[in-house]
C-alpha cells in the first residue's frame, strides 16, 4: 500500500510541474529547459529556511515562490530578447547555471553532500509524516494550480497567450504587449515549479542537485508533450504514464540494465507517435471525443 501511496504522490508532483511548464511551453510556446532549476530553488529555500531559521512550511511557500519567481523574472529580461531555438538554449544554459550553483556553492547548499534532516510539514500543529496526508496535502496542491490555471486559460489573458504562439506577429499587430505577456507567463511558470520543489523537499527529508538537472527539466518537458501541448488534463494522464511506465517494466522480468534501456526506447516512441498525431497528445490518442481544458 504505501508502495501505490508513494507513487501517487510523484504523480501529483509531476502533474504539478507539468501543469506550470505548460503555461509556458504549452499555452505560450515558450519551450523551456529551465524547469527543473526552478524546482529545485523551491526546494533548497524550503529547507535552508526550516533547518537554519525554523520557518514553518506556510512561511516558506510564499518565500520560496516569491525567489523563483524573481529568478525567472531576470532570467526573462534576458532570454525573451531571443526567439524559438535561441530562447531554448539560453534556458538550458539558465538550467546549468542553477545546477552548478546548487553543486558548487558548498557554504550554502553542502554541494554533492546534500541536505538531510528536512523536518515534516507540520499543518495546525499536526505533522504531515504519513503517506496518507501527504497524498492528500499533494492533490490539494494539484488540483488547486489545476483550477488557477484553467481559469488563466479561458481569460482573455489566456487568449492572448494562445495568439502569441500561434502568431507572434499577429498579436502584435492588434496591439497585444508580447514582451510583457511572455515574461508574465514564464515567471509564473517558474512561481508554480517552486511548490511541488517545497512539497518534494519536505516528503523526502533530503535533497541534492542530482534531482534537479537538465535531465530532469527534459523529462517534465516530455510529460508536456505528451499530455498535449497547453491541456492541463492531458498533464495529469502523461504523468501518470511517465512515473509508472518504470514501475511496470520491473514486473516484466527484464534484467534492470535491459529494462532501463527498454524505457527510453518506449519514450521516444511514444514521442514520435505523439508528435505525429498533434497537440493533444495522449488525449488525442485514447478519445477525440475528450474535452480540450
Amino acid at each position: 500500500m504505501d508502495y501505490l501511496l508513494q507513487l501517487a504522490i510523484f504523480i501529483c508532483f509531476y502533474t504539478l510541474l507539468a501543469q506550470g511548464l505548460n503555461l509556458a511551453a504549452g499555452k505560450t510556446g515558450l519551450i523551456s529547459l529551465a524547469h527543473a532549476g526552478f524546482y529545485g530553488i523551491g526546494a533548497y529555500t524550503t529547507a535552508l529556511l526550516t533547518l537554519h531559521y525554523g520557518f514553518s512550511f506556510w512561511l516558506n511557500l510564499p518565500i520560496a515562490i516569491l525567489i523563483s519567481g524573481a529568478v525567472a523574472l531576470l532570467v526573462s529580461l534576458i532570454a525573451l530578447r531571443t526567439v524559438e531555438d535561441y530562447f531554448i538554449i539560453c534556458t538550458l544554459g539558465i538550467q546549468v547555471i542553477i545546477f552548478s550553483v546548487m553543486n558548487n556553492w558548498m557554504d550554502l547548499t553542502r554541494g554533492p553532500l546534500g541536505i538531510p534532516g528536512i523536518p515534516a510539514i507540520q499543518l495546525f500543529g499536526y505533522g504531515i509524516d504519513s503517506k496518507i496526508s501527504f497524498l492528500l496535502l499533494s492533490a490539494f496542491f494539484t488540483a488547486i494550480i489545476w483550477w488557477l490555471l484553467k481559469n488563466l486559460f479561458n481569460s482573455g489573458f489566456g487568449k492572448t497567450l494562445t495568439a502569441i504562439s500561434e502568431d507572434e506577429i499577429y498579436a502584435q499587430s492588434i496591439g497585444k504587449n508580447v514582451y510583457l505577456s511572455k515574461t508574465i507567463a514564464f515567471t509564473f511558470s517558474a512561481l508554480f515549479a517552486a511548490i511541488p520543489g517545497i512539497l518534494y523537499a519536505h516528503y523526502i527529508s533530503y535533497i541534492d542537485p542530482t534531482s534537479f538537472t537538465v535531465s530532469e527539466s527534459i523529462f517534465i518537458l516530455s510529460i508536456v508533450i505528451i499530455g498535449g501541448m497547453g491541456n492541463l488534463t492531458g498533464s495529469f494522464l502523461a504523468a501518470v504514464f511517465m512515473v509508472l511506465l518504470p514501475e511496470i517494466l520491473r514486473f516484466v522480468g527484464m534484467p534492470d540494465s535491459v529494462a532501463a534501456n527498454m524505457r527510453q526506447i518506449i519514450y521516444g516512441f511514444i514521442l514520435v507517435i505523439v508528435m505525429m498525431t498533434g497537440k493533444n497528445g495522449l488525449k488525442e490518442l485514447f478519445s477525440s471525443k475528450i474535452v480540450r481544458i
